[in-house]
């Protein structure tokens, strides 16, 4: 895992295989990585034990037209997830929205059939971390069977492997911000994260549903760049907001310059008219 760290640290943007001689790395740091699956719907009807012992789908976290954080991280992970999850934390302090408010999240283990306890005890711990007053519900620990792992891994794109003379697993540093109805909307990488573009993702992936009238705003002007892991400016939208904005100045321009000729005329009419004779006495 500390070789794993050190090579996604030297800034592989996701995946762990970048390097030119990859074919002379062992498989646990040539295999895990990402493929993407943008828009991609996440398999619900998966079912998972949660961090109460009960027996839940996944289309049970994605209701009431909230955005969700997916990560997969697992308990007894020594050094990646407690970075990840500290930076996805972090992050989320620093911004208004509230996890089971505004938004869910939903960490699944690596670790197929993990306990109940280790899931309580971690989901304990970040909630504490957190220090908001999240609802109970707001951030849910799941673990299940091999096959439904492998299969939300497969449907997120990632990649990961266990190594069994360590008796743990290789896998990226990266969770996905979903839409309500369990579409992938953007992947986020790494162990810190900009609370702005955090903001903007959730806002984002609630199509519009949370958030103020500016955050909507900024995401007219912005764009996710996966390169860059934030928003930036759209070109093409300042163009025409800098159009609108030149039409307007323009217009205001002609407005005054209508309103100070007439009150000119008016005054020149004023003083061009007789003087009443009674004024004349």
């Amino acid at each position: 895992m500390a070789l794993f760290f050190g090579a996604f640290l030297s800034g592989l943007e996701g995946t762990i295989c970048a390097a030119p001689n990859q074919q002379y790395l062992p498989p646990g740091l040539k295999d895990p990585g990402v493929d993407e699956h943008l828009d991609q719907e996440l398999p619900l009807d998966l079912n998972f034990l949660n961090d109460r012992g009960e027996v839940i789908r996944l289309g049970d976290l994605f209701v009431d037209d909230k955005p969700v954080i997916v990560s997969m991280n697992y308990s007894n992970c020594p050094m990646l997830c407690v970075l990840q999850l500290n930076g996805l934390v972090n992050s989320l302090r620093e911004i208004d929205l509230v996890a089971g408010r505004d938004f869910r999240i939903v960490s699944v283990s690596f670790e197929p059939e993990e306990k109940v306890e280790p899931l309580r005890k971690t989901k304990e711990k970040y909630l504490l971390s957190y220090g908001k007053e999240a609802e109970a519900d707001g951030w849910s620990f799941l673990s299940g069977t091999p096959a439904a792992v492998e299969t939300l891994a497969d449907k997120l794109g990632i990649r990961y492997v266990y190594l069994p003379k360590r008796k743990e697993f290789s896998h990226p540093a990266v969770f996905c911000i979903c839409m309500p109805e369990g579409k992938i909307s953007r992947y986020h990488y790494g162990i810190e994260f900009p609370p702005q573009t955090i903001r903007l993702s959730l806002v984002e992936a609630s199509q519009g549903k949370i958030g103020t009238a500016f955050d909507k705003f900024i995401l007219l002007c912005f764009h996710y760049d996966a390169a860059e892991g934030s928003y930036i400016p759209t070109a093409i939208m300042i163009m025409k907001l800098g159009g609108v904005a030149t039409i307007i100045g323009i217009g205001l321009i002609i407005w005054v310059s209508h309103r100070l000729g007439k009150r000119r005329q008016k005054f020149a009419e004023e003083l061009a008219a007789p003087l009443p004779e009674s004024s004349l006495i």
